[in-house]
């Protein structure tokens, strides 16, 4: 099976009762190709010649994949905006800046290619089932870019207050698929972490390189390099999603504890995400199913209480297997970061779940599924492909 074969094999488009009413917030439809949510809004700070910290948006959105999302820009440019990889339509103004909870949910289209037809036949099956059971809310490995080959999470160094970890993990940290210049600079940085003058002379002009520059101003003048101020240093969105990834991580882990703990054993199906061990509930009995359903699992974060009973007892396994405590999760510095607080429904049903099957014409003698379906925000369609491909 092969899914984002093309953009337009994998299309979103963000749904929203947000309307134009006047306001002192431009509003305005993000329509993009093979970019990511912040390059665009990067692309747009530095067309407009405007703070970063003017723009809100609603989330994050596929970069492979052709999206519709809306975004906000306060006392922003009434006027449209188009570029290679995206168009910026202005559809006038609101009262107030654009954010998660103006998410009414995602309208997805997919295309998944160069199937067999005994796939086809599965992939069907497996729908009708979904539709029954439902599908596990999990984070998909999406979220936990930021993951590294150390396998650490650079959020729980920083809760911790190792600010030189976190620095370390942030910037140093090898990744499956860095490109060669990435893993170049990567390695210099390893090789010479601690001699920031020589450092800074040998790393190539980056945002890396500057970090490390502020490192040796310090030195220079016989001060501690400041990993604190360094580490504040890295863009607001990049540390928004290290704290994203490591919460959604811990949300993960609590969410299968949860399924282990209410279905039959037998009745689950695991398979594994960056955040570690995950399951399908393949046939649970009636019961399971609405206490499922009738679940919402807290975001782990020092800004809420420890939830009682069950729940409670399984999040303090998934910490304590971390080694951290709920307490610690928070942002002490800087303070221009937190994490999400709220609740997240363990299992989702796709709404208007429809199929259709025909050849494949980008793969002779094969065919593709052509799925159609709406989720809530935060839910990934990427985890109703693998309920589709993955499992037999």
């Amino acid at each position: 099976m092969k899914l984002r074969r093309l953009p337009e094999d994998f299309q979103v488009e963000e749904l929203t009762q947000i309307s134009p009413d006047g306001g002192p917030f431009a509003f305005y439809r993000l329509t993009k190709t093979s970019i990511g949510t912040p390059e665009a809004v990067n692309a747009i700070v530095e067309k407009w010649k405007m703070q970063r910290k003017r723009i809100s948006y609603g989330g994050l959105k596929d970069r492979h994949a052709v999206t519709v999302q809306h975004l906000t820009i306060h006392n922003g440019p009434r006027k449209s905006l188009r570029q290679n990889s995206f168009e910026l339509e202005y559809l006038g103004q609101v009262r107030a800046p654009f954010t998660p909870a103006d998410q009414d949910g995602n309208r997805f289209q997919l295309v998944l290619r160069d199937m067999t037809a005994d796939e086809i036949q599965r992939a069907e099956a497996a729908i009708a089932q979904v539709q029954s059971t439902g599908l596990p809310n999990y984070f998909d490995d999406q979220r936990f870019g930021s993951l590294g080959v150390s396998d650490e999470w650079i959020a729980r160094a920083w809760c911790l207050g190792n600010w030189e970890r976190a620095l370390w993990l942030a910037l140093a940290d090898p990744h499956v698929n860095d490109p060669s210049a990435e893993k170049q600079q990567k390695a210099l940085l390893r090789e010479l972490w601690g001699q920031w003058p020589e450092c800074q002379q040998q790393l190539d002009r980056s945002s890396r390189r500057s970090i490390v520059t502020y490192m040796s101003d310090k030195v220079k003048v016989g001060k501690d390099p400041d990993y604190r101020g360094a580490l504040a240093r890295i863009s607001v969105d990049l540390r928004g999603l290290y704290l994203s990834a490591f919460q959604s991580a811990l949300w993960n882990r609590l969410l299968t504890r949860f399924q282990d703990a209410v279905c039959d054993p037998g009745s689950l199906q695991p398979f594994d995400l960056l955040s570690g061990r995950c399951v399908f509930p393949m046939n649970p009995g009636t019961q399971e199913i609405e206490t499922l359903l009738q679940t919402e699992l807290p975001l782990p974060c020092a800004r809420i209480e420890r939830p009682e009973g069950m729940i409670g007892d399984l999040l303090d396994e998934v910490l304590k297997a971390e080694q951290i405590e709920l307490r610690e999760i928070r942002v002490k510095y800087p303070r221009d970061s937190f994490f999400s607080k709220g609740l997240r429904r363990a299992i989702i049903r796709p709404a208007g779940l429809q199929c259709q099957t025909s050849d494949d014409d980008l793969h002779p003698q094969r065919r593709k599924l052509t799925l159609a379906f709406e989720l809530p925000r935060g839910s990934y369609a990427t985890i109703l492909v693998k309920r589709l491909t993955e499992v037999s």
